[in-house]
């Protein structure tokens, strides 16, 4: 199976604490898991509410265990909300299914894992999230 390397991670944790710096967004907490759903790495940012981890957990595990982005997720939840529910029971309510949650994917399209943003608004989380991405080389699906 293909993964994300700890170098990678940091790259992305860095790179998305400070588009969310130059985007004047809210402290910024990110995680990023792996393709089994294990954290890899994550950030607080100072003043970031400490109940955050939770939320960028739920963005990220979502993704990579439905293998489905924040944003499918929200509309699936939207048009199918007992789904959602579903999932949630099987998951034991660790996804949060709103953008954010951004599948990892290499170079051949792999999904390789997920990172998690939460701070600001959901779509500001998913666009700094995709520049951490993109900085460390990799696609992200949001």
């Amino acid at each position: 199976m293909a993964e994300i390397s700890l170098s990678k991670t940091r790259v992305i944790l860095r790179k998305t604490i400070a588009k969310g710096r130059e985007m004047d967004l809210k402290p910024l907490s990110v995680v990023v898991l792996d393709a089994g759903g294990h954290v890899k790495g994550f950030e607080r940012e100072d003043g970031a509410a400490p109940g955050r981890f939770a939320i960028a957990h739920g963005k990220a595990y979502g993704a990579v265990m439905l293998g489905m982005a924040g944003t499918a997720q929200m509309q699936r939840a939207e048009q199918q909300a007992y789904f959602m529910a579903a999932v949630n029971g099987v998951y034991g309510g660790q996804v949060v299914p709103v953008p954010g949650g951004v599948l990892l994917r290499d170079k051949r399209g792999v999904i390789i894992g997920a990172v998690g943003v939460t701070g600001d608004t959901s779509d500001n989380d998913a666009q700094a999230a995709l520049a951490g991405i993109e900085a460390a080389g990799l696609t992200g699906e949001i």
